[in-house]
Formats: structure tokens, sequence, C-alpha cells
């Protein structure tokens, strides 16, 4: 099994990409964005989902 890397939180991923945390948390509400996990009232973020997304969301250039 690789070695996981801690959660990230919002903050951190908002700081990643490059994008205000409130972002983030819209793009919770409209169901967009990198896959996000929910412990209580903790909002957390795997950094194979981010990788993911990101993958997903590329544009070639043309």
């Amino acid at each position: 099994m690789p070695e996981q890397r801690p959660l990230a939180s919002p903050k951190t991923v908002a700081d990643f990409l490059g994008l205000p945390v409130a972002t983030l948390a819209q793009w919770r509400y409209l169901g967009k964005g990198p896959r996000s996990i929910k412990i209580g009232r903790h909002v957390r973020y795997r950094w194979a989902d981010i990788e993911q997304w990101l993958v997903e969301h590329a544009h070639d250039a043309v």
C-alpha cells in the first residue's frame, strides 16, 4: 500500500490551487471542485482526489 499523505484542510487546498477558501466552499455547495470529506464539522480533502480532479479538468493547449 502506498504511503498516504495527511488530509488537507480547505485553507491548504485553496493555497495550493491559488483560490480563495470561499471558492472551495461554494464549489462544495454546488457539487463542483475536488471531492471532499466531512469529519464531524470539519471538511478535509485527500490529495489523491485533488490530483484526480486536476487531471479531469486539465485542458490541452490548442
